[in-house]
């Protein structure tokens, strides 16, 4: 008789990898995040070759060093322009690749985010003791600091809110976050233009036709 389930010698049981679950976090940076960046690349596209034209000193895009999740060090490249939020959007393709988030602290560069002295591996950066809680978040396109810290109250400033972030951070307050970042930029436009705010109507506006002012 031969058996059910054969077997061959040295062959191993196949492995089954377990496979990871993008947080949902995550899938909103990569859905988002995506979106936003197609429906910008042709403003984008257009902003590049308007700068390039120019020959701005440095070139089209600056370059600098961040401090990411873990304290991994990248270089973040951002549009030099500001028109329209253009240089924050230029950031999306950071979002996509997975360097930042929509919605975190602000991406400080290495000597704003360590100490001098700090032994650290290669490609990394050590948090001073009071700020470790950046090595679990990775920094956002926006966050809490950006779009609060504009009131001037002393609980308001950028550290402070970032580390509020830290702590309560979830999807509902990244959503609130995003919508209000959004809001920013339409209240400012719509602050310049004609008849916003309160009507300046004078004595005349009320009169009946036919009023004279001999009367």
């Amino acid at each position: 008789m031969h058996p059910t389930h054969p077997t061959h010698p040295g062959r191993l049981p196949p492995v089954r990898l377990a496979v990871r679950r993008p947080s949902a976090k995550r899938t909103l940076d990569l859905a988002l995040g995506s979106t936003l960046l197609i429906l910008a690349a042709p403003a984008l596209a257009a902003a590049a070759l308007v700068l390039a034209a120019r020959r701005p000193p440095g070139g089209v895009v600056t370059r600098s060093p961040r401090v990411g999740l873990g304290g991994r060090v990248f270089v973040l490249r951002t549009l030099r322009t500001r028109r329209l939020r253009l240089d924050v959007l230029s950031r999306l393709p950071h979002v996509v690749r997975g360097d930042l988030s929509l919605v975190g602290p602000e991406p400080l560069p290495p000597d704003a985010a360590a100490l001098p002295d700090a032994p650290s591996p290669a490609g990394t950066i050590t948090p001073t003791g009071a700020e470790h809680w950046r090595l679990a978040l990775k920094p956002g396109l926006t966050g809490l600091a950006q779009v609060r810290s504009r009131s001037g109250m002393p609980w308001d400033e950028p550290v402070l809110l970032d580390q509020h972030y830290a702590e309560h951070h979830g999807m509902r307050l990244d959503l609130a976050v995003l919508l209000e970042a959004a809001c920013i930029p339409l209240r400012r436009a719509s602050r310049g233009l004609p008849g916003f705010g309160k009507a300046r109507l004078s004595d005349t506006d009320h009169r009946r036709c036919g009023y004279s002012a001999v009367e």
